[in-house]
């Protein structure tokens, strides 16, 4: 199969979109496919590309204002040209908006069938950013995904969103997580008593800085005794977040195996922001062997079973995030439990086993196609 994957991100950025759109090349090509990736230009200076598995497009692009670390593409006959040159069978979109409408503009004057992946909920951002626009977002989001084959949702929370929403043809595609990456064993003493050199209980967020995130909740755990918060990541919130969570180290960007040290290092993980599709980083953590406390929202719905693998709370609620990391604090044997379901639960979602549900997607639109074509 031959296949052009258009994306809004790609490493290096940090991000769900640019780890998942990787997997999924990297899939793609231990399966036997031949695989093209279209992404936004990186900024200058920025490293190089040495972890595309596949040939790479780059489309000239900009900085979003107010948040650079997010560039946007320009207009450019290079995503049509990939496409095309590709002889494409089918485009995989990853979170299409603005480079990946143009390829679905593309996809459809070509004739190749398209998949779009559902992965940002821009309804959300823009009343975080705006405090308004959340129609003006979804009537983007409908008219982008109404013209492709297929839209895959990650957790059920985005499906229902979808159909709400009035998106047609939506199945649901999780995430997968690198199970041997993440894993309790990676747990690191020295690292432990260099962040809690008084034997504190390590509670962590891992995740960008933005408004979003509302990672501010989080001010209510530093305030706890015996409790050190430690922040993984990096954005535009980082400098007020620094005010707000006294007490809290923040590490700022750390990736691989260093980040799976931080992870298993951890006894409890926190994520605090309500719009998110699907939130690998708690499946990481799960992996990890960490109880997991999130917002009752979106993906952590699917993700985090209460009581059993960890503990879900009223969204924006500083209160109850405070009070679910004090509960589990008190109780190791409770966490070693949680820990445990956790790693259990999410042992069998490689990407592996994800990338081959894709592929199924894949081989279920082709064949409507054609189905339709020779009608």
């Amino acid at each position: 199969m031959r296949v052009v994957i258009v994306t809004e991100s790609f490493p290096p950025d940090v991000n769900g979109v640019a780890h998942c759109t990787l997997q999924t090349a990297r899939h793609l090509v231990d399966r036997g496919h031949d695989c093209v990736v279209v992404a936004p230009a990186t900024a200058p200076g920025s490293d190089a590309d040495t972890s595309a598995p596949c040939p790479l497009v780059r489309i000239p692009s900009l900085p979003l204002p107010g948040y650079p670390q997010v560039r946007v593409a320009l207009p450019s006959r290079r995503v049509a040209a990939a496409i095309a040159d590709h002889r494409a069978d089918l485009v995989h979109l990853a979170s299409p908006f603005v480079l990946g409408a143009r390829g679905m503009a593309a996809a459809a004057r070509l004739g190749v069938p398209a998949v779009a992946v559902y992965q940002t909920d821009l309804g959300g951002y823009a009343r975080t950013y705006m405090g308004a626009g959340e129609a003006a977002a979804w009537r983007r989001i409908r008219s982008v995904h109404s013209a492709a084959d297929l839209t895959l949702a990650p957790s059920g929370a985005a499906l229902r969103d979808l159909t709400a929403h009035g998106v047609p043809r939506v199945s649901l595609w999780p995430r997968g997580v690198d199970t041997v990456r993440f894993r309790p064993d990676r747990r690191d003493e020295a690292l432990r008593r260099e962040l809690a050199p008084n034997g504190e209980l390590l509670v962590g967020y891992v995740g960008r800085l933005a408004p979003e995130k509302q990672v501010e909740l989080l001010s209510g755990v530093c305030a706890l005794d015996g409790v050190r918060v430690v922040v993984v990541g990096d954005g535009p919130s980082r400098p007020g977040l620094e005010q707000v969570l006294s007490g809290a180290v923040f590490l700022g960007r750390r990736t691989g195996d260093e980040l799976a040290r931080v992870f298993a290092s951890l006894e409890v993980f926190t994520h605090t922001g309500p719009f998110e599709t699907f939130c690998q980083t708690v499946q990481e953590a799960m992996a990890s062997g960490v109880p997991v406390v999130a917002p009752a929202a979106g993906g952590p719905l699917d993700l985090v079973a209460h009581g059993r693998t960890g503990l879900l709370v009223p969204p924006r609620d500083a209160a109850a995030v405070r009070d679910a990391v004090w509960s589990l604090s008190a109780d190791p044997a409770l966490r070693a439990a949680y820990g445990a379901a956790g790693r259990a639960a999410v042992e069998g979602r490689t990407w592996a086993a994800v990338g081959d549900r894709l592929i199924g997607h894949y081989t279920d639109v082709l064949a409507t196609r054609k189905a339709v074509l020779a009608a």
